[in-house]
């Protein structure tokens, strides 16, 4: 085994840099999230410093300020509706845990936002806008979820709900009267229930569509309407089987179901005057922005070019910005008024390829997969299969740059939407339960025959790799299907599902006694078949692991046991541990990740066959 340390190189020259370390380095921005009452001030993240971090923008003077600057870095934050507070959530070194400090948008030192409460993981927050009043969830593995209000005329939080189980802070209505909570009180934390309550606590409307528990339908907040004495919160349901927009009016009772008639999975926001939504429409792992008028019914489309909007916003002027990005062209933010509206200075992410569809026949029904491929060359080729995270996720055409560092270097790269992804229904997302990994890993293997078939892969050179769920599926699949893979790469993967359980956040913890039916005491033959652990002494090809010893979802004690088993039998594979959570936010340490994933392939897999 090799413990792998961290580099201490300098950056090269843009001149000597090659393309795929480029695409990491080039400096991004987020969408900027703009203060309801004062939308010339923004917040945004960027990497430009070389760590991502939350930076204030000032629209009316094109001002932009750092907010935060810390080793590991910040993306958690929300400005205060009346522009003059930036909230974000401080933890230790990527690990999750700890308090929200607020500090002025002008600049100025940080304080506590809310002083008495302790430390936790995050559950929503929600900002009045009388710029005083702040309800707070947090998550513990003592108490489960408890959601606090901070009140002008309050000496300290009042708590105002508690249960075992996960929730969350959905919104605050506009009048600061209303919180809408997000919970799975029913057992289920897939699929979540609403509740309407009061700043006292008090209940004034209750929405549940899993009939308590017993049905696999959940709910979600989108949010309350953005104008005063208007009651209406738009939730999104999966009545029909697939998400779709709703408005429930609080006040009567009356729920608006807008059936939109567009395929796959359809999200909403409110535009800024409450008279129109601005709808997220994902389908086929693309995605498009319509606008739904509420005094017509018309649904008109947004144009935005072919490819994965990764974010949008309506903004009070009626124009809508959002993230866009395809596999070959990078993440710009743009504006229907035409332009880009954030363009970080300095170099250029360099673009990459376009993806192909493929459509494959599986043991649930038809996979889809997105594949890359050096331009002008033909299988067949090393293959890496990049299995992505959530499990509840999916893979689109969208620029990343970790699958391009892969076709940069001569791979093809096949991404599977397997069962367990999200837009393509929900009987697809939910097909996962009880077998968890076995059922993704049954459509992996579909693909991959698929791609061999087809000429594309070479079969002797085929990779798997993925990072968090997809780093649980790479070490079960190395043990599973041990003839299957020539290497594996597993970054933050769950390794020892009982040890992940014992030691994971609550929340995660609620999650996957959803996917298993029960706890490892409950049911410890479904952990038993469904954990690398189990099989790895199945294990062949060579494998690298990277963790971070901070993580607080693939914790790194599971992760230890598994390769104290690799290294009993003294099979080939390489570690690397680094100071962070769930993945870094540092980009030189993100490249030093790729840049040994890389090496360790080239290492490992055979010469190609004459």
């Amino acid at each position: 085994m090799t413990e792998s340390k961290p580099s201490t190189s300098s950056v090269p020259s843009e001149s000597s840099m090659p393309d795929w370390e480029k695409r990491f380095r080039a400096p991004r921005v987020s969408l900027p999230d703009w203060a309801e009452d004062a939308p010339d001030r923004s917040l945004f993240v960027s990497n430009a410093t070389g760590t991502y971090e939350l930076y204030a923008w000032d629209r009316a003077t094109g001002e932009q300020r750092q907010a935060t600057d810390r080793a590991n870095g910040t993306t958690d934050g929300v400005l205060s509706p009346d522009g003059a507070w930036i909230w974000w959530f401080s933890d230790t070194d990527g690990d999750e845990f700890g308090t929200w400090l607020r500090q002025p948008f002008a600049g100025g030192p940080d304080t506590e936002a809310v002083p008495g409460l302790a430390p936790s993981y995050p559950a929503g927050l929600a900002l009045g806008r009388d710029g005083r009043t702040a309800v707070i969830g947090r998550s513990t593995d003592e108490d489960g979820t408890t959601i606090h209000v901070v009140r002008p005329d309050a000496e300290a939080p009042v708590e105002i709900y508690r249960h075992r189980e996960s929730a969350g802070v959905g919104d605050l209505n506009h009048d600061g009267s209303l919180i809408a909570i997000e919970h799975t009180e029913h057992g289920d934390a897939m699929h979540t229930s609403l509740r309407v309550v009061r700043l006292d606590g008090s209940t004034v409307a209750e929405l549940d569509d899993t009939n308590g528990g017993e049905e696999e339908l959940g709910l979600e907040v989108l949010g309350f309407a953005p104008v005063a004495d208007d009651s209406r919160l738009l939730i999104g349901h999966q009545r029909r089987g697939r998400w779709e927009p709703l408005i429930w009016d609080i006040a009567s009772g009356e729920q608006t179901d807008l059936a939109l008639d567009l395929p796959g999975d359809v999200s909403a926001e409110w535009y800024p005057d409450g008279s129109a939504l601005l709808v997220v429409h994902e389908f086929e792992a693309r995605s498009d922005l319509w606008r739904y008028d509420f005094a017509s019914g018309a649904l008109t489309r947004v144009e935005t070019p072919a490819g994965s909007v990764s974010g949008a916003s309506a903004r009070p002027d009626g124009s809508v910005e959002f993230l866009w990005s395809s596999a070959e062209e990078p993440p710009a933010v743009r504006s229907t008024t035409g332009g880009v509206v954030l363009d970080p200075p300095g170099m250029k992410a360099p673009t990459s390829v376009p993806v192909e569809d493929a459509w494959v026949e599986g043991p649930g029904g038809r996979i889809h997969a997105l594949v890359q491929k050096p331009a002008g060359t033909t299988g067949p080729l090393p293959t890496v299969f990049e299995i992505h995270g959530g499990p509840t996720w999916h893979d689109s055409d969208a620029f990343a740059a970790g699958p391009a560092a892969w076709v940069d270097h001569g791979y093809a790269v096949v991404r599977v939407n397997y069962r367990g992804s999200t837009g393509y229904g929900r009987e697809w997302t939910d097909a996962l339960k009880h077998r968890v990994g076995l059922i993704e890993l049954e459509d992996i293997a579909a693909v991959r025959a698929w791609a061999v078939d087809s000429g594309l892969a070479d079969p002797e050179r085929l990779v798997l790799a993925g990072g968090s769920w997809g780093g649980y599926l790479t070490l079960l699949g190395l043990g599973t299907q041990p003839g299957a893979w020539a290497v594996g790469l597993a970054a933050v993967p769950v390794a020892d599902y009982v040890a992940a359980y014992e030691d994971e956040m609550e929340a995660l913890k609620a999650l996957d006694r959803t996917l298993f039916g029960g706890s490892p005491e409950e049911v410890p033959d479904r952990f038993q078949v469904s954990s690398p652990l189990t099989y790895v002494d199945d294990v062949k090809a060579p494998v690298f692991i990277s963790a971070g010893v901070n993580d607080p979802r693939c914790p790194i004690r599971q992760i230890d046991n598994y390769v104290d088993r690799l290294a009993a039998r003294d099979a080939t594979h390489e570690v690397y541990r680094y100071d962070a959570g769930h993945g870094s936010l540092v980009v030189e340490e993100r490249i030093k990740q790729v840049g040994l994933e890389l090496d360790f392939a080239s290492r490992h897999l055979p010469p190609r066959s004459a």
